[in-house]
């Protein structure tokens, strides 16, 4: 990354929200972060699928269905579904049953706080 592109994407993060490591950290406050890191791996590990993105990003406007999906990503609802299924086992999406119809909104504040980090950066960084 060049210098300018790096620029090019600072978010002006507060200082309180980076993490500071250095000599006068504990080893408590280090097994903390090591399993806050394993969580947040897990956390991240889900959302690393292009289709699972693209389905929390549709979900931010709110309540999709299966089929409102399905036409939306252009996919077999086979696919659909799967991704779906992971998203659900994570706790990030929730589904509702109407009838026929599946409903699914997102229920992880965290979801919504990354896909707004993540648009910023690759979506509407030319804006």
């Amino acid at each position: 990354m060049t210098a300018s592109s790096a620029t090019e994407f600072d978010l002006d993060l507060p200082a309180d929200t980076l993490p500071v490591i250095d000599d006068g950290t504990s080893a408590e406050d280090l097994d903390r972060m090591a399993k806050e890191a394993c969580t947040a791996a897990d956390f991240l590990k889900a959302l690393g699928h292009e289709g699972r993105l693209m389905i929390l990003c549709y979900l931010c406007t709110g309540e999709k269905s299966v089929s409102d999906l399905e036409r939306l990503l252009s996919a077999r609802q086979a696919a659909v579904s799967q991704q779906l299924s992971r998203l659900r086992l994570e706790g990030l999406v929730d589904a509702r049953r109407d009838g026929k119809n599946i409903y699914y909104s997102l229920t992880d504040h965290r979801a919504r706080q990354i896909i707004s980090v993540v648009y910023s950066l690759f979506c509407n960084s030319g804006k």
